[in-house]
């Protein structure tokens, strides 16, 4: 059978990223507590096509991902896209996992447990030689005005809001990533905001989380930089983007702040 995507094109444009997205398919991601957690994830995959290639070949995606199936982390990423970019005979490839991410929290005082799901994402890339690869987590959080408390006779406006945070860890001995757990960029996310956002709460653990982030005010910009200072200071990070938005319950807009830091070698 002829293979049109083939064929030579003669209008002289490369392009930048082609292939499939909004690709669902069940994963498994590494568990700081469980060792392995499964999810449904959603994928787009994508190579580089030189100027003189009319099209690349869809089906392949697929048959690189089905060889890989199963565990999905930053240490097998580099693996699907050097396939990916081996069977397509691409200069580059790129890989976006996004997945929701499951932990069970318990309430600050009545210890009621119940699961809450994280937005997460493994993000790679190949060129050539070059690999790369960011974890990225979106985590809701709470934060308290400290201007509104400080004008106040009683009381402070606070809103839902949520922490993102990317990073990409240090080469490891075997050529790798060094291992970043998503539980520990949630902690550092839920410590820096006014309170964490709990799935399940009793009237006793409301007026704890009430009082706690009273006593706790913070602004976007202390989110992101509370972040930075911990991610700073790990010695297995070396990039990071941090932004904070609170979903203002005052103002007809929202607030954010952004920050983003390389390591210095």
């Amino acid at each position: 059978m002829d293979d049109i995507q083939n064929h030579q094109d003669d209008r002289l444009i490369p392009i930048n990223k082609v292939g499939v997205s909004d690709l669902r398919y069940p994963i498994v991601v590494y568990d700081r507590e469980r060792g392995r957690q499964e999810t449904i994830a959603n994928l787009a995959m994508s190579v580089s096509l030189p100027h003189d290639f009319k099209g690349t070949h869809m089906s392949r995606f697929i048959e690189v991902l089905n060889e890989h199936r199963g565990e999905v982390t930053m240490r097998t990423l580099p693996k699907i896209l050097h396939a990916v970019r081996e069977r397509l005979e691409a200069e580059s490839a790129s890989l976006e996992v996004s997945f929701p991410y499951f932990l069970e929290r318990t309430a600050p005082v009545s210890r009621a447990r119940a699961l809450m799901d994280y937005e997460c994402a493994f993000v790679g890339k190949v060129n050539g030689n070059r690999n790369d690869f960011t974890l990225r987590v979106r985590v809701p959080v709470t934060s308290l005005c400290p201007c509104s408390k400080a004008i106040s006779d009683y009381g402070a406006h606070n809103q839902r809001g949520y922490i993102g945070i990317e990073v990409r860890s240090l080469p490891s001995s075997d050529g790798g990533h060094q291992m970043i757990w998503i539980e520990e960029l949630i902690e550092i996310a839920e410590r820096s905001a006014s309170s964490p956002v709990y799935p399940l709460l009793k009237r006793a653990d409301e007026r704890h989380v009430t009082m706690h982030a009273y006593d706790h005010p913070v602004f976007v910009e202390d989110m992101v930089r509370n972040v930075a200072v911990e991610l700073r200071a790990n010695d297995r990070i070396d990039w990071f983007r941090v932004q904070a938005v609170n979903q203002e319950s005052i103002h007809n807009h929202n607030a954010f702040a952004e920050v983003e830091w390389q390591r210095q070698r």
